[in-house]
């Protein structure tokens, strides 16, 4: 044997020792018990409402949703030029309104004018909600009508905006008046984001996992080096891939719910991954398209 392999086989073996002496002394510590994510069967959040079924982030595609039963909306967020939080995902005005300009420098008394469903025609084409009143919607509105709702909040704006500066405090500031701190979740996928807003909420309000902590934790799960890995956030709602890595899979799922961190996936139009998802373990899930999800999980589950 060589001198080479002899510093392999030691290098290799001081590896070894290095891992076992971490996980005996290193243990991950699970979340804290957050009641907004308090379910015991996998749940239907609709995506801005539901976006191909009506028009994204208005009260019409909000009460399609919960009609059908939906346990809650994942939606996006903006501050307007005079500081209000909005209901919307874009940065431009005219992508979905008849109103043109940047939201940042829109105020509040401009865009609660604009047709919301300009820009809205259903899958088949078939059905057009224009001219029939739908509004941009404050924050504060949706939370106050849907009060028993779970409500995934996604801060749009970049941290190096001004608006997003002020956006987390600004959050905190609604969520603790309005009184809504064990129904919301609030996620962004600007990492610094959220952790501007725990400063304000001290982990009283459950947070969700930027890219980075996604990237971090399928690393530690790919690894031997899982048990050093300890959650900051109290929800992935992911897509079922990261680039060319599988996030649907149950050994990610389970490395998760054992650190008390359930995951939401981001879902399209595809039944079988939808049933894959389930039996895998998924705590719930994110879609466009809220009729065709309830169908499945109610044809798939006891609800």
């Amino acid at each position: 044997m060589g001198k080479k392999t002899n510093i392999a086989l030691t290098v290799g073996a001081a590896s070894v020792v290095a891992w076992a002496a971490s996980k005996a002394v290193v243990k991950s510590v699970p979340r804290e018990y957050k009641k907004a994510l308090d379910f015991e069967k996998p749940v239907i959040l609709a995506h801005r409402g539901g976006s191909l079924e009506a028009p994204e982030n208005t009260m019409a595609a909000f009460a399609k949703a919960a009609a059908l039963g939906v346990h809650g909306f994942a939606i996006d967020v903006r501050l307007t030029k005079d500081e209000q939080i909005i209901v919307f995902h874009d940065e431009y005005a005219d992508n979905t309104t008849d109103i043109t300009g940047k939201i940042a420098d829109l105020t509040w008394s401009e865009l609660e004018k604009a047709d919301a469903a300009y820009s809205f025609t259903d899958k088949e084409g078939k059905h057009s909600y224009r001219g029939t009143g739908e509004k941009i919607l404050l924050l504060q509105e949706l939370l106050a009508q849907f009060p028993h709702m779970l409500i995934n909040i996604n801060l749009k704006d970049s941290p190096d905006t001004y608006e997003g500066s002020l956006m987390s405090s600004k959050l905190w500031r609604l969520i603790e008046q309005i009184g809504a701190e064990e129904r919301v979740v609030v996620t962004s996928t600007y990492d610094e984001q959220t952790d501007r807003f725990n400063l304000y909420a001290q982990n009283r309000i459950a947070t969700g996992a930027g890219k980075e902590e996604v990237k971090k934790a399928f690393a530690a799960y790919t690894s031997k080096l899982g048990h050093l890995y300890n959650p900051s956030v109290d929800l992935f709602l992911i897509p079922i891939k990261l680039g060319i890595f599988p996030l649907g899979v149950e050994g990610f799922i389970n490395f998760l719910a054992q650190l008390n961190v359930p995951i939401y996936f981001k879902i399209e139009d595809d039944t079988d991954t939808f049933i894959k998802l389930l039996n895998a373990g998924a705590a719930g899930f994110v879609t466009d398209q809220p009729t065709l999800a309830m169908a499945i999980l109610q044809e798939n589950t006891n609800e």
